[in-house]
């Protein structure tokens, strides 16, 4: 259950924070997009989806051995007005704007049925 605690504490990590921004922006991402963009390791961006799904902030849905991961549409109206406002911060922002063009820039991205 998301606690107000439990949501300030996802948002205080850089690589929840930033997975948070892009799956916000994008609908829904696979594991494979997110360690393209974020540029990091896949272990690493599990763990912290694992937690974000654990404290009810993401769902995830699985296609074979991929899985992806979309904001909860049950989360309280406070929560997607501050989620809406981090991607509009984070617009502006380098470290974010680099993750959107390498994200852009993925060759091979999966299409919703199909994952890499």
């Amino acid at each position: 259950m998301l606690t107000i605690t439990s949501f300030f504490k996802s948002l205080s990590d850089e690589t929840r924070l930033r997975c948070l921004v892009l799956i916000q922006a994008q609908s829904e991402l696979c594991v494979c997009e997110l360690t393209e963009a974020l540029d990091l390791s896949q272990p690493k961006i599990s763990r912290h989806l694992a937690y974000l799904r654990q404290v009810g902030l993401l769902l995830d849905r699985r296609n074979g051995q991929w899985v992806y991961y979309r904001m909860n549409p049950d989360l309280a109206d406070w929560t997607v007005k501050i989620l809406d406002e981090s991607v509009t911060a984070a617009s502006n922002n380098d470290m974010f704007m680099r993750d959107q063009k390498r994200l852009s820039q993925m060759t091979d991205r999966p299409d919703m049925n199909t994952c890499c």
